[in-house]
């Protein structure tokens, strides 16, 4: 899954005030570049999608970035060996509870041994509010405001990505942003 905007063309397009088709490319744009910028700022998630988490080794406590954690597809380590294996899904447990969630050893079971190589462990997990409309509305008022603003600058994408943010889109964001751990 790739990133989506859980703010629609037309939503967007209504709070532009905009009937007419010929901007929708560039609107669609500006609103994936807009959810990229916020999920970045606000160190989140939000329509869920499939992430991957590298490590060098097992850590006692496990928090993915991005949350919130939903589930986790795999656990792949590379073996004193240097072989790819499958972490059982018995050996570990998942707390998509907590904020932000993170992944423990089960019970009775032990981490495994990992070759010492860069990136020996590979997460795959799935993070995120859901669909579009669990998506909370502050962060949808962000996205629309955000967007909005670099329409109505007129910037190109690229520029856009670089300009001042208004303190408006900032202020919707900060109350959930995530400080990375």
């Amino acid at each position: 899954m790739s990133l989506q905007s859980p703010v629609s063309l037309d939503e967007a397009k209504k709070a532009l005030q905009i009937g007419f088709i010929e901007d929708d490319q560039y609107i669609t744009a500006l609103l994936l570049a807009s959810t990229e910028w916020s999920e970045k700022f606000q160190n989140r998630t939000f329509v869920s999608r499939t992430r991957t988490l590298v490590m060098d080794n097992f850590q006692s406590v496990i928090r993915p970035p991005y949350p919130p954690l939903v589930s986790v597809t795999s656990i792949v380590y590379v073996d004193t060996a240097g072989s790819d294996q499958t972490l059982a899904a018995a050996a570990y447990r998942v707390d998509a509870t907590s904020e932000p969630g993170r992944i423990t050893e089960a019970y009775g079971y032990a981490w495994p041994a990992v070759r010492s190589v860069t990136n020996a462990v590979r997460i795959i997990y799935i993070a995120g509010y859901g669909n579009a409309s669990k998506v909370p509305d502050d962060v949808k008022a962000a996205i629309t405001l955000l967007a909005k603003h670099w329409y109505e600058a007129g910037e190109s994408i690229q520029d856009a990505a670089s300009s001042n943010i208004p303190s408006s889109v900032k202020s919707l964001l900060w109350s959930n942003r995530m400080v990375p751990v």
